[in-house]
């Protein structure tokens, strides 16, 4: 598995946002990928990603990510 960072990205509490990932670099989309948001050690997926990833070609999209508390850090994981 690759693994990249792509650094902070800023989200509002009011936003809803799905993110994009081009894995053309890494020789395409992993069939089994998923996807999961994490706040330090604990898995909010749950409560804070509604719908479902999708891809088209190499290019992975997130559920959205919804709901986030102000002053959070969060880490979204595709793996």
């Amino acid at each position: 598995m690759t693994r990249r960072e792509t650094g902070t990205k800023w989200q509002g509490s009011q936003e809803e946002c799905a993110y994009k990932v081009d894995t053309t670099t890494w020789g395409g989309y992993d069939s089994d990928a998923t996807v999961r948001l994490m706040y330090g050690g604990d898995d909010v997926s749950e409560t804070h990603l509604s719908g479902e990833l999708s891809v088209s070609g190499d290019v992975i999209t997130t559920p959205l990510v919804v709901g986030l508390s102000a002053g959070i850090k969060y880490s979204l994981h595709i793996g």
